[in-house]
């Protein structure tokens, strides 16, 4: 199948950074939220992204030319006639699974539906479709138009050539694929992070490092360009709790349950850069204050 035209579901920081990507790479793009504001502020933040791209002479197109190949809707009918669509809304799996509902009325019969989830096995999303042969994970990192690994998940009822499709379309948009042949709760590489993640949480509870030690240890002696916890901040806290929950459910594995520091933190509302304060604390305009 050959992939022109793409509907990305969510248009948050992933979503938006998705839509991004795509449209630099020369396809049609519709962005849909059910916020119009949303999409107002995540036109605003490909624009400022794009235009720092192009500046340093990353993309071969114009900045223009790559914002008019992405529209922005409220109406998932928008999308009717893409090829793929990417879902990229909020980890909960009731929340995916009605997306995943509406879009297999609202899709072409012929369309690939993909999920961007970071922990739930894509088999329980496509179980809500009459399609779940074309259905599978697409799981990007965060900044996605920097991040160049893009996860690959077949799920059980994922036919090897949309998994093949899936991957050349990775390819494409100029990432590189890791594929995951079995479909399991947080995939590969949340699989191997996310218990690191964890460690570090609760070694800021015990008093043994402070938040800012343990980014900067990370960063120069693992070659991480971003610490956990500045990584944390950037993704959301209640992002990251989402995630955990979902693998905790799925697994029944107490490696996975959110430490009581992140959980008290998401309920207080301390999500990250979104709120102004998280794991650290931030400016109006996004910058850290030290």
């Amino acid at each position: 199948m050959h992939i022109q035209r793409v509907m990305v579901v969510g248009s948050g920081l992933m979503g938006s950074g998705i839509a991004q990507v795509c449209a630099a790479a020369g396809l049609s793009v519709v962005l849909t939220d059910v916020q119009a504001e949303a999409l107002e502020k995540a036109r605003q933040g490909i624009a400022w992204s794009v235009g720092k791209f192009a500046e340093k002479g990353k993309y071969a197109g114009s900045k223009e030319a790559i914002l008019e190949r992405i529209e922005v809707s409220t109406a998932y009918e928008s999308g009717a006639d893409a090829d793929l669509v990417i879902e990229a809304v909020f980890e909960n799996i009731e929340i995916k699974q009605e997306v995943f509902r509406r879009l297999d009325v609202v899709c072409k019969p012929q369309a690939l539906i993909a999920s961007n989830s970071s922990s739930i096995p894509i088999t329980d999303l496509a179980a809500v479709t009459k399609r779940p042969e074309q259905v599978l994970g697409l799981h990007f990192f965060s900044p996605v138009p920097m991040m160049r690994a893009v996860e690959v998940i077949k799920g059980m009822g994922t036919t090897d050539e949309t998994l093949q499709t899936g991957k050349e379309f990775a390819i494409r948009i100029g990432k590189e694929p890791i594929m995951v042949y079995r479909d399991v709760a947080g995939f590969v590489i949340n699989r191997i992070n996310f218990p690191s993640a964890i460690e570090a949480m609760r070694l800021v509870e015990e008093g043994v490092a402070t938040v800012e030690d343990i980014d900067k240890g990370l960063r120069l002696a693992s070659g991480r360009k971003m610490g956990i916890f500045e990584t944390g901040d950037m993704v959301g806290l209640d992002v990251t709790y989402g995630a955990l929950m979902s693998m905790y459910r799925e697994t029944g594995d107490a490696r996975f349950y959110p430490p009581l520091l992140l959980r008290r933190k998401v309920k207080a509302g301390q999500l990250g850069k979104k709120t102004g304060k998280g794991w650290y604390t931030y400016n109006p305009d996004g910058s850290r204050k030290e």
